[in-house]
């Protein structure tokens, strides 16, 4: 039996995305592995399933590298979309989507996607994190001294630390400990963020299951967030990730927050289980 599969990316984190309206293939927290694996399958960040939904167009399923399931992915939301127009699945300009965080609207918006991200969660025990109410430069030991991190959850739980230097950063050592650090019962995104301006951040990521990879969405909206919360940028902020840029609105009068960018498409082909 073969997978029929399309390779796509945001911004460099890439995905495969397999269609499960009618076969459901297998057991996707092993088969994920599989297809993600660089050298023996596909290779991937993330794979996407779609899914029909009894509460919005469409759902979406999300499996990291390491088979583990996640509730959002915000680079993937966008190329989920492509992905439904270009097969002809949807020819709709408004997609909603159901994720495990919730309905997401999205919108086509020429060659971009903006995606209504929702409004960010503060409260420390529904990030989750082991603290109560807001987490903000909360000093989080490590093996080789402390970092400060400021939480929040935008669907997924996030960790953002703000950095000097983006580049020069040891984010392969830092980012594991961080995301399996006892303060994160579900585990954490972690975010390195260097302020470049008012309105625009530098951001490298380590990724819950998945490691550094070259953009990610949902940790773009935390990284703007965050740097408006702290009072370091505006509300409207370009997010600088080692695969492009992002543009991230956190909107004052409803709370909510919009992210725009772009989705590729890089390959189809066919996956032998």
């Amino acid at each position: 039996m073969k997978l029929p599969f399309t390779k796509m990316h945001g911004l460099g984190n890439d995905f495969v995305v397999a269609d499960c309206r009618t076969t459901q293939w297998g057991d996707w927290e092993a088969l994920s592995r599989r297809v993600a694996d660089r050298r023996l399958g596909v290779g991937c960040d993330q794979v996407l399933l779609l899914y029909p939904s009894t509460v919005a167009d469409f759902r979406m399923d999300i499996h990291n590298a390491d088979g583990s399931r996640v509730e959002m992915c915000g680079n993937g939301i966008r190329c989920f979309a492509k992905y439904l127009r270009d097969k002809g699945i949807t020819a709709a300009e408004e997609i909603r989507v159901e994720t495990l965080a919730g309905i997401m609207v999205l919108r086509i918006r020429g060659d971009l996607i903006e995606v209504d991200m929702g409004e960010p969660v503060f409260d420390g025990r529904k990030i989750p994190v082991d603290a109560d109410g807001p987490v903000q430069e909360h000093p989080l030991p490590l093996r080789q001294g402390a970092v400060k991190v400021t939480c929040v959850s935008m669907g997924n739980p996030h960790a953002v630390l703000f950095v000097d230097e983006a580049e020069s950063y040891p984010v392969e050592r830092v980012g594991p400990e961080v995301e399996r650090h006892p303060f994160f019962p579900r585990r954490v995104n972690v975010e390195f963020v260097q302020v470049l301006g008012p309105d625009a951040v530098r951001m490298r990521v380590w990724e819950r299951g998945s490691g550094v990879t070259m953009a990610c969405g949902t940790g773009a909206c935390a990284a703007a967030v965050a740097s408006h919360w702290t009072g370091r940028t505006k509300r409207d902020v370009t997010v600088h990730l080692d695969g492009g840029a992002l543009r991230i609105l956190w909107d004052e009068s409803s709370g909510r927050v919009t992210m725009t960018g772009p989705a590729t498409t890089v390959f189809e082909g066919e996956f032998y289980l």
